[in-house]
């Protein structure tokens, strides 16, 4: 499986005097999904970097084709893109409960060695997990 859902509620402190979701914190939904994706591969960042790998973000692309607001249902798609190599790159949707479409977005993380702080190639652990 290449992809992972992920549902929650919109809080009243994730929106704007508009009464919708502020535009920034749709990138801490993607990391929940992504995070939540390696999880269902019994990947978990806080074990990657103990193993002396970071994930940090090198690109983010997002295009809003609707608002959420409070209390909204929502749900992130998270689709991996390809094989990882030096990088990983996820796809995401994100829908209300109505299943419409709010956001599509795509990030691209880089895989960095923590002691020499250079990319290196994504963990065989990594690849392993996630073709099994």
């Amino acid at each position: 499986m290449d992809f992972n859902k992920i549902s929650f509620r919109v809080r009243y402190a994730e929106t704007d005097q508009m009464g919708v979701v502020y535009h920034g914190n749709y990138a801490q939904y993607l990391e929940m999904g992504r995070v939540e994706w390696l999880r269902h591969f019994g990947i978990s960042y806080k074990s990657m970097e103990e193993n002396g790998v970071m994930l940090p973000v090198i690109s983010l692309q997002m295009s809003f084709k609707k608002s959420a607001v409070y209390d909204d249902l929502l749900t992130v798609v998270t689709k991996l893109k390809k094989t990882p190599s030096v990088k990983i790159e996820f796809e995401f949707e994100i829908f209300n409960e109505k299943n419409e479409l709010l956001v599509k977005a795509e990030v691209v993380l880089a895989f960095i060695n923590m002691k020499t702080m250079r990319p290196m190639k994504c963990p065989d652990y990594v690849l392993q997990a996630i073709s099994a």
